[in-house]
């Protein structure tokens, strides 16, 4: 996800999209331990969306959003 599509989001729409993510990072953690995971990448594309995700909510509520 680019960060001009997390920006594009409302609020709310954010803070769903990150407790999914979170989820979805969970399940794919869980593969690994398991070795059921196909896409070791998954796992670090997942980590860079929440960090992508929380810097910007972190960055709006700097500015008073």
């Amino acid at each position: 996800m680019k960060a001009a599509q997390i920006r594009d989001l409302r609020p709310d729409e954010r803070r769903e999209k990150l407790d999914n993510l979170r989820r979805q990072l969970f399940t794919l953690r869980c593969q690994a331990v398991t070795e059921n995971l196909e896409n070791r990448h998954a796992i670090r594309d997942v980590r860079r969306d929440i960090a992508r995700i929380k810097t910007i909510m972190r960055h709006d509520e700097l500015k008073g959003r």
